[in-house]
């Protein structure tokens, strides 16, 4: 998605319960359930926090395009969002009680397991820990050794040191200077409005102190020889210009777990953004591999903007007269509307027709209507 272009249009703020799980060393864990369909927990990583994410340009569209597929049980890293903000430890042991504990709060015997980023290697850990447990694991712009445990070398062990100065120096100030490095690092594709968002985000979530402690940790992390052993089925996906996480890194945790599926996406964001065409082809890849309660036409929860352009569809204008209307990029226009024949499950030459066709009856199924 381009800088120019726009995040989809939120007018309601969802709330969610918010229970406590207490981990094995007494850090109390923030989480919560939302959704419907077969059970899904998403593992802790950086950059969240439970309440202040419905409302995000970055991440709402994961939280509710997700929830339409499952019951999805998510919860805040040790250190930040709603959980403990100073715990005594940061580790992959602690990472992983913490996950532990969660499940058995929210009582799952089964489930779908998501490891997202740097919360990829604590699912890879849990997986081989838990087999009984965890029927099905999908990984997202994910490693299976941090950094530092990479065999950096001296440049990169010097750009690390930097990006630690960074925190230091930098996280808490009203100035988001620093915090954009890391956000252009995260989302590079994302509109000006999603990057402040982004930039708020982190000083939200997390303390200087806690993102630097945690970032140190995660650097050192090595799941390689846990990986060779997990027995789930595996779906492992990657953004082929992901900068945060290189795509190499994606290709070789594939290639370490037995029988892993490996699928890579085109875009340059480590968090897929909700307009970008990537979007939708994730999804779909979980669809076909996890199963999942899928979207009916009914819950196919279009935004206001994929709506307002399709009326126009359905009036007859072409994507150049949208996009004028809107002002909008054409390329924006047709991103939407990718969205929308995804979300439809419409393909082909008819699809555009199709899509306008059905508009009376999306305006009847959505929210609020």
């Amino acid at each position: 998605m381009s800088r120019g272009s726009r995040a989809r249009s939120y007018t309601r703020v969802v709330r969610t319960p918010v229970s406590f799980a207490t981990s094995a060393d007494g850090t109390r864990i923030a989480w919560s359930r939302h959704g419907s369909g077969p059970p899904l927990v998403r593992a802790g990583t950086w950059l969240t926090h439970l309440d202040f994410d419905w409302s995000s340009p970055v991440w709402r569209h994961w939280l509710e395009d997700l929830g339409q597929r499952f019951t999805v049980v998510r919860y805040d890293d040790r250190g930040s969002g709603l959980s403990d903000r100073a715990p005594s430890e940061y580790s992959l042991d602690a990472w992983s009680a913490d996950l532990d504990a969660v499940v058995d709060a929210a009582r799952l015997s089964s489930f779908t397991l998501l490891g997202m980023s740097q919360g990829g290697a604590v699912a890879v850990e849990y997986a081989h820990a838990h087999p009984e447990r965890v029927t099905s694991l999908v990984l997202w712009g994910a490693y299976g050794q941090g950094a530092l445990a990479r065999g950096a070398t001296a440049e990169e062990v010097e750009e690390a040191d930097l990006r630690s100065r960074m925190i230091k120096v930098g996280w808490g100030r009203a100035d988001a200077v620093f915090r954009r490095v890391f956000t252009s690092s995260f989302i590079p594709g994302a509109s000006e409005a999603q990057m402040r968002w982004f930039d708020e985000l982190q000083r939200r979530s997390m303390s200087a102190e806690s993102a630097l402690a945690s970032s140190r940790a995660r650097a050192v992390l090595d799941v390689t020889s846990a990986a060779r052993a997990v027995s789930a089925r595996t779906l492992v996906l990657h953004a082929d210009g992901d900068r945060a996480v290189p795509f190499e890194q994606g290709r070789r945790l594939a290639g370490l777990i037995p029988h892993a599926q490996f699928v890579p996406l085109h875009s340059q964001n480590h968090i897929l953004l909700a307009d970008e065409p990537a979007w939708p082809g994730f999804l779909a890849e979980v669809d076909a591999f996890v199963g999942g309660a899928r979207p009916s036409r009914a819950d196919a929860a279009l935004t206001s903007r994929e709506v307002e352009v399709l009326r126009l569809v359905a009036g007859g204008c072409s994507n150049e007269e949208i996009a004028s209307r809107l002002s909008l990029s054409t390329r924006t226009v047709e991103r939407h509307l990718s969205n929308v024949y995804s979300r439809l499950g419409l393909t082909g030459k008819s699809a555009r027709a199709a899509a306008a066709a059905r508009l009376s009856e999306l305006d009847r199924d959505r929210p609020g209507s």
